[in-house]
């Protein structure tokens, strides 16, 4: 089933027909719905103040702390959509991976996996392992009424590379060295991360997220060649495993300009691009079929008003012709960004594109 098809054997739910799926599923929308990645964080000071002596992985296991932090940027900037807020290592932790999220470095494991061996470390995810995801989407869904809520994972190839570096890196060194000189281990690394990776995204969506995005922050460090070959099948797999729910899958990536049409064959819905290639070249790149989401650079927040006004009219004149358009940052929002700045961006785009 395609996202442009009403969820067989269920009556449309109250997000359905909001600006936000519409566009996702290339319908007309009153609006063009606006949503930040990042937008559930670090820039809100209301969110510094609950998160306050409370670790990171700690955060997103609370479902009082989840479902206060979702809400805080729906309620301040009238965003179209919430995306729950967890992070992208939470379902490797849950089943057991040892790994903390050190502040100012990110993801940072123990054990990294380099050999066949380490693959024992990725056992299967079951709803029992992340059963405070089910209950903070049940507060949730309540709270939001109307505005749909956004799941998300990371995609394979991130978490494989946070896996095999250990923790953050700039080149990928032993991720690549395991996907060119041993491409089977790499290969049944990337499926076993597919099975997690579908089988958190079905946790969210069966609690009752509306649409789920992937995340493959760093797909960018790749060339097309190997993306195709060595990532694009486990993507697939985790698009395909949550097709039959119906709900718009998007993808994203940084840095992702030429992969653009990749990420979109891979099977998403709706294909997130980032500020470094205008949307209407991206949707030639893309092809017909598919909605799009962004690309403000985040740091035009940066520049005042009248600036962040102009870049905004570029954008939305470049999305003037596409299917379907989501407005969002070409990244997450920035730590220091002004909040009032995200606000008046919303209102601006909101009021722009009333149709």
């Amino acid at each position: 089933m395609s996202a442009n098809e009403s969820p067989a054997g269920r009556q449309p739910t109250a997000t359905y027909d909001s600006p936000f799926l519409k566009a996702c599923r290339r319908e007309p929308v009153p609006h063009t719905p606006v949503w930040f990645m990042r937008q559930a964080g670090r820039s809100l000071p209301e969110y510094r103040k609950v998160r306050e002596g409370v670790p990171m992985l700690e955060s997103c296991m609370r479902p009082d702390l989840v479902t206060e932090i979702t809400l805080q940027p729906v309620r301040r900037h009238d965003v179209d959509a919430a995306i729950y807020f967890s992070d992208i290592v939470v379902p490797l932790k849950a089943i057991g991976i040892d790994l903390d999220i050190k502040p100012g470095v990110g993801p940072v494991v123990e054990h990294p996996i380099r050999t066949r061996a380490d693959l024992a470390q990725l056992r299967d995810l079951t709803p029992e392992d992340v059963s405070y995801v089910t209950e903070a989407i049940g507060l949730l869904t309540a709270e939001l009424g109307a505005t749909p809520l956004i799941g998300f994972a990371g995609a394979p190839f991130t978490l494989a590379s946070y896996l095999v570096e250990g923790g953050p890196s700039r080149t990928y060194e032993n991720a690549k060295a395991m996907m060119y000189g041993d491409p089977q281990l790499w290969a049944d690394l990337l499926d076993r991360l597919a099975e997690i990776t579908s089988a958190f995204l079905k946790v969210q969506i069966e609690a009752g997220a509306s649409a789920v995005q992937l995340f493959d922050s760093w797909a960018g460090a790749l060339a097309p060649a190997d993306y195709r070959r060595s990532v694009l099948p486990a993507s697939a797999k985790v698009f395909r495993a949550v097709e039959s729910y119906g709900v718009p899958r998007i993808h994203f990536g940084v840095g992702t300009g030429e992969l653009l049409n990749l990420m979109g064959e891979a099977g998403a819905d709706v294909v997130g691009v980032d500020w470094r290639v205008p949307l209407d070249e991206a949707a030639r790149r893309v092809g017909p079929g598919k909605a799009l989401q962004g690309n403000l650079d985040p740091t035009v927040l940066f520049a005042g008003t009248e600036a962040v006004e102009t870049k905004t009219r570029e954008v939305l004149d470049a999305a003037a012709g596409l299917e379907g358009h989501v407005f969002n940052l070409g990244h997450g929002v920035m730590p220091s960004t002004d909040p009032d700045a995200l606000t008046r961006l919303v209102e601006y785009v909101h009021t722009r594109t009333a149709r």
